[in-house]
C-alpha cells in the first residue's frame, strides 16, 4: 500500500469493474471504519433505474447512509459537474459528523471530476440549438465529423443531444476536448483541486474468468427480475432517445422493444457489451494504479 499524501480531507474511494462487488465492500468498510457512502454512478442517480444498474437495495445497505442515489428523474440530466459539486458538499457534511466519506462506483469520469477538477465548459448556445435542432441526425453527424473527425468517431451517431452538444463546444472552443464528460466538459488535471482530498483507494479486480462469470450471472438474474419491464417503463417516461443515453442495458433492451432484435439475442448482446465495458473500466484502473500516489491497495 502506497502512503497517502498528508494533505486534504481523507476520503476512501472504492472502484472496480462492473459486477466486482463494490457496493457490498463499501458497506463492509462503512461498518468497520464508521463511514457513509457516496455513490459514484452516473445512472444510479436516476429513479427507476434499479435492475439495469444493479442498484443497492435498502436491505443491502444494512442501515448505512447512502447518498446520490435516486436524486433525479430519468428524463432529467445529471453531469460530472453536478456530481463534483454535490459530492464535495456531502464530503464536508459527512466529515463534520465525524464519519469517513466512502465513495464507491464505476463512473470513472466522476472520480476524475471530483479529484482532478473540471474547467468551465462551453456554455449552451440556444441560437445554435435552434438552428440545428431540426436537422436530420445524419446531417448533425456529418457536421461534427467535418469539424472534429476524432471526436465524431467516438460519439454515438444516433444520440442527437450529444451531437448538438459537440457542435456547441466546437463553436466555442474550436474542437471537442480530448476527454469529455457526459456534457462535453474537458477533464484535466488541476493541481489545486487535486490537493483538496486525500484519497485512499481500494481497487477490486477479480480474475478475468471469475468476472466474466459474474457478469453473465448478473445479466441472467436481471432479465428474470424484470429488466425488460423496467426498460419499458423508462421508455414510456423518457422516450427512445433517452434510453440510448442511459447505458447499454437500456439501449439494447430498447432495441428489442422496438422490434429491432429478438428476445433470444438479448443475453448474448448484453453479455458481450458489458464485458467490453468492464475491460475499459479495468484499463482505467490499471492506469490509476500506475500513476496515482494517494494510497492504492
Amino acid at each position: 500500500m502506497l502512503p497517502s499524501r498528508p494533505m486534504g480531507v481523507h476520503i476512501l474511494c472504492i472502484a472496480g469493474p462492473t459486477a466486482s462487488g463494490k457496493s457490498a465492500r463499501a458497506v463492509e468498510e462503512a461498518f468497520a471504519r464508521g463511514g457513509e457512502v457516496i455513490s459514484v454512478d452516473s445512472r444510479q442517480v436516476y429513479r427507476g433505474l434499479d435492475i439495469g444498474t444493479e442498484k443497492i437495495t435498502r436491505e443491502e445497505m444494512r442501515g448505512v447512509p447512502h447518498h446520490l442515489i435516486d436524486v433525479r428523474e430519468p428524463s432529467g440530466s445529471y453531469s460530472a459537474g453536478d456530481f463534483a459539486r454535490d459530492a464535495t458538499r456531502l464530503i464536508g457534511e459527512i466529515t463534520a459528523r465525524g464519519k469517513l466519506p466512502i465513495l464507491v462506483g464505476g463512473t470513472h469520469f466522476y472520480f476524475d471530476a471530483l479529484l482532478r477538477g473540471l474547467p468551465p465548459s462551453a456554455r449552451a448556445d440556444e441560437a445554435l440549438r435552434a438552428a440545428v435542432g431540426e436537422l436530420p441526425t445524419e446531417e448533425l453527424t456529418a457536421r461534427v465529423r467535418a469539424a472534429d473527425p476524432r471526436r465524431a468517431a467516438q460519439l454515438d451517431p444516433r444520440n442527437r443531444r450529444r451531437l448538438i452538444r459537440a457542435l456547441e463546444i466546437i463553436g466555442s472552443l474550436g474542437a471537442v476536448p480530448p476527454r469529455a464528460d457526459a456534457e462535453g466538459a474537458l477533464l484535466q488535471l488541476d493541481s489545486a483541486r487535486k490537493g483538496t482530498f486525500r484519497a485512499e483507494w481500494i481497487i477490486l479486480d477479480p480474475p478475468r474468468e471469475e468476472l466474466r462469470a459474474k457478469i453473465d450471472a448478473r445479466l441472467e438474474a436481471a432479465l428474470k427480475r424484470g429488466l425488460v419491464e423496467e426498460v419499458r417503463r423508462v421508455r414510456a417516461l423518457a422516450g427512445d432517445e433517452r434510453l440510448n443515453e442511459l447505458g447499454l442495458e437500456y439501449r439494447i433492451v430498447g432495441q428489442y422493444l422496438r422490434g429491432e432484435r429478438t428476445e433470444g439475442s438479448l443475453l448474448p448482446a448484453l453479455s458481450a457489451k458489458l464485458w467490453q465495458y468492464a475491460r475499459r473500466q479495468k484499463a482505467w484502473l490499471a492506469k490509476l494504479a500506475r500513476e496515482d500516489r494517494t494510497g492504492i491497495r
